[in-house]
C-alpha cells in the first residue's frame, strides 16, 4: 500500500533529515515509526501526503507515484491525525467530523450521517456530543474526534503523528486500547509516529526503529525486543526489553500446566480422594460443560456435601492469547500463585493454568524461537540441572 524507494530529504542548509530510505507497508498493516526527536520519523510521514517533498527517490501509494498526484487530491485520500487535533473551534463536533466529506461534495445529509456513524464508532454518542463545540470536550474526547474526522471519508491510509502524546497517561492508555479495537474493525493502513517504545510495541504490527535519518531495524515488536539488530536498537529499547516483551508475547496452550480438576456436582469425598492421589493441595472446579467455575483446596474437601457448596470463585483468569504481561499483572493484582486460562472462543472452557515458572519459560521460548526462526514448540530450553551437569 505504501512503498518508499531510496527516499532522501535534504534541506538547503545541508541537513539530511531522511537518508536513502526504502521500506514497504502492506495493506491493513499498522507500522509504528519510533525514535528520538529529530531522527526523521515525522519527516517520513509528512512526505507521504506531500506536506514535505522528498529531495530524491519515489513514494508510491497503492501503486501510484504520489509525485504525479495533485497534493490536495492526495490529502483527501489520506486520513491525518496530529497531537493537537486541530479541530475548528467555531464548528460543532458533528460539523468538524464531516469536514472532509463536505470538501468531497458528499452533500450535507450524507456527510452528517457518516460523521455520526464515526463518532459512535469512537465511543462518542452523536446525540450527546454532536452539537457540542471542541472547548466543551476533554482532551481525550477531542483526540477521538480527530480520529473520527480522519476516517470520515473512508481513506485507505491513515497517518498519525504522536496523536496521544498530549494527554495524561491514564487517558493515553485508554485511547490506545480504543484505537486497537477500532483498527481491528476498520483495518486501515497506518503509519503511526511516536517517541515512546512502549506505545510502538503495543500498537504496531511492525516497528521501524529510527537512528539519525535511517531505519536501524524494521521488524515485529517481539523481534525488536528479543533480538535487537544493532547496539543502537538495544540501547534504545532499553535494558528492560525483556519486561517490555511480556506485552507482545501471547499465552499459548503449550505454556500451560494441567492441575487436578473436579466438577461442581462431585461429592467432596471423591474430590478429596483425587487430590490425595495426585498429591495436590487444590483443584480447579469446572461446571458440567468443562467451563471454569472456581477452585477448591484440600481443607475444604474435609467437609461433607458437594464441591458446589464449598468451591471458591476464580478471580485470576485470562483467555488464551492474552499477553504474558496481562498474566503477570493478574497474578500480582490477585496475589495469586497461578492463573487459570480459558478458551477465548467459548463460554469459558478451561484449558489449564499458567504458573510463574511457566510464564518465564514462555518468555524464554519466545525469544529463542525468534532467534532460531522456529515455532515456540520446537525450542528446547536448557534447565538448571543441565547447566550444572546433573
Amino acid at each position: 500500500m505504501i512503498r518508499f524507494e531510496n527516499v532522501t530529504k535534504r534541506y538547503p542548509d545541508g541537513t539530511t533529515a531522511v537518508d536513502d530510505l526504502s521500506f514497504e507497508v502492506s495493506e491493513g498493516e499498522l507500522v509504528t515509526l519510533v525514535g528520538p526527536s529529530g531522527c526523521g520519523k515525522t519527516t517520513t510521514m509528512k512526505m507521504v501526503n506531500r506536506l514535505i517533498e522528498p529531495t530524491e527517490g519515489r513514494i508510491f501509494l497503492d501503486g501510484d507515484d504520489i509525485s504525479a498526484i495533485d497534493p490536495v487530491q492526495l490529502r483527501r485520500r489520506i486520513g491525518y491525525v496530529i497531537q493537537q487535533v486541530g479541530l475548528f473551534p467555531h464548528k460543532t463536533i458533528l460539523e468538524n467530523t464531516a469536514t472532509v466529506p463536505h470538501l468531497l461534495g458528499w452533500g450535507r445529509a450524507k456527510g452528517r450521517a457518516r460523521a455520526a456513524e464515526l463518532l459512535d464508532l469512537v465511543g462518542l454518542d452523536p446525540s450527546v456530543y454532536g452539537d457540542r463545540y471542541p472547548e466543551q470536550l476533554s482532551g481525550g474526547q477531542r483526540q477521538r474526534v480527530g480520529v473520527a474526522r480522519a476516517l470520515a471519508a473512508d481513506p485507505p491510509v491513515l497517518l498519525m503523528d504522536e496523536p496521544f502524546g498530549a494527554v495524561d497517561p491514564v487517558v493515553r492508555d485508554h485511547l490506545q486500547s480504543e484505537f486497537l479495537r477500532l483498527q481491528a474493525a476498520v483495518r486501515k493502513t497506518v503509519l503511526f509516529v511516536t517517541h515512546d517504545i512502549e506505545e510502538a510495541v503495543r500498537l504496531g504490527d511492525r516497528i521501524a526503529v529510527y537512528g539519525q535519518g535511517r531505519i536501524e531495524q524494521f521488524d515485529a515488536p517481539a523481534a525488536v525486543l528479543g533480538t535487537p539488530a544493532t547496539p543502537y536498537v538495544a540501547d534504545f529499547v532499553g535494558a528492560d526489553r525483556g519486561l517490555k516483551r511480556l506485552s507482545v508475547t501471547p499465552i499459548e496452550e503449550g505454556d500451560l500446566e494441567q492441575p487436578p480438576v473436579v466438577h461442581l456436582d462431585d461429592p467432596l469425598r471423591s474430590a478429596a480422594a483425587k487430590l490425595a492421589k495426585e498429591g495436590a493441595r487444590w483443584a480447579v472446579v469446572l461446571d458440567s460443560d468443562d467451563n471454569l467455575h472456581g477452585w477448591i483446596s484440600t481443607e475444604q474437601t474435609s467437609e461433607s456435601g458437594t464441591v458446589r457448596e464449598h468451591a471458591r470463585r476464580m478471580e485470576a483468569w485470562l483467555p488464551v492469547g492474552g499477553s504474558l504481561k496481562q498474566a503477570f499483572a493478574t497474578m500480582l493484582q490477585h496475589d495469586a500463585g497461578w492463573i487459570a486460562v480459558i478458551d477465548k472462543d467459548s463460554a469459558g472452557r478451561f484449558l489449564g493454568v499458567l504458573t510463574p515458572a511457566r510464564l518465564h519459560e514462555a518468555l524464554r521460548r519466545s525469544i529463542d524461537a525468534d532467534a532460531q526462526a522456529v515455532p515456540r514448540t520446537e525450542v528446547e530450553l536448557e534447565t538448571v540441572n543441565q547447566f550444572i551437569g546433573r
